[in-house]
């Protein structure tokens, strides 16, 4: 069943040649009759995407509808030559359309990792900008999930230990169409550039300087423009439980990105996941992390 851009599977294993983008439990591809029961018992919510609107001609887009844990933080920046878009949500429902509804210039998307609550739009780009360490993992399509079951407690432990609550599933909606089933597919985006730690996201009246920060995976990157202090930081640093317990995920990098962070003159953070926040919170959180390992 194809709902809005991605393929879904009912009571089915996908393909084999689907990676997962998320540590998963192997054998977990059919879905329960509870998870299936509470799936048809979502309610449609339209709009899907709210948009609000931050200073430095920023808007932030998101999924009010999708559990914080993979509610990612979709960030679109206006440009002269080119707009950008950090990161491209779970690919549950087309987004390239709200952004285009807004503003004209071409699009560019950059993918601050390659976990599938961050590019499951990314196909929909024609510019699409990744590390060159994870542009594998998005050239192929891939394996997401909205079925909590599906996750190990590596992911769900820090959350639940914050105190947030886990139900069948990471949604408490389902968008115009409905979902057909927990488990699908994150179409292929293959790279159109592959960047590394200090080249630069041009958008013609404004520059981004690229930041390797690897630890919640190896290819992790941040977006930094000097002339205001905005830092775009992925999931490198976010105010919410940090996952280091990943596939792929190193605590020593980390660490040596935690204390990179530091001395960026951030004015402010727009993460991956959770409310944007200013130095102070940033040197917080990085020390709390530092404290902790």
């Amino acid at each position: 069943t194809i709902v809005g851009s991605v393929v879904m599977w009912v009571g089915a294993a996908a393909p084999s040649k689907v990676r997962h983008t998320w540590p998963m439990h192997s054998g977990d591809n059919e879905v329960p009759n509870s998870a299936a029961q509470a799936l048809a018992a979502l309610p449609i919510a339209d709009p899907w995407f709210v948009q609000t609107s931050h200073d430095h001609q920023i808007s932030l887009i998101t999924e009010p509808h999708v559990h914080p844990l993979l509610r990612c933080n979709v960030w679109h920046v206006r440009g002269a030559k080119f707009d950008l878009v950090v990161d491209t949500a779970l690919g549950l429902y087309p987004l390239r359309r709200i952004i285009e509804a807004e503003h004209l210039p071409e699009l560019m998307a950059v993918a601050t990792h390659s976990h599938g609550d961050h590019v499951g739009g990314l196909h929909e780009f024609d510019h699409r900008v990744v590390h060159a360490i994870e542009a594998d993992d998005i050239a192929g399509a891939s394996l997401a999930t909205v079925e909590v079951g599906h996750y190990p407690e590596s992911v769900l432990g820090p959350y639940r230990d914050a105190g947030y609550a886990f139900g069948e599933l990471f949604v408490d909606a389902a968008p115009v169409g409905g979902l057909s089933a927990t488990l699908f597919e994150v179409a292929a985006a293959p790279a159109t550039r592959t960047v590394e730690d200090g080249d630069v996201v041009d958008l013609g009246d404004r520059v981004f300087e690229v930041l390797h920060l690897p630890g919640h995976s190896p290819g992790s990157i941040g977006l930094f423009e000097h002339a205001t202090g905005v830092l775009f930081s992925g999931d490198a640093v976010y105010d919410g439980p940090l996952l280091d317990d990943l596939e792929g995920a190193n605590k020593d990098d980390y660490v040596a990105t935690m204390e990179r962070l530091r001395d960026v003159p951030v004015t402010v953070v727009h993460g991956g996941h959770e409310p944007s926040f200013g130095r102070d919170r940033l040197l917080e959180i990085c020390d709390t992390y530092l404290a902790s390992v």
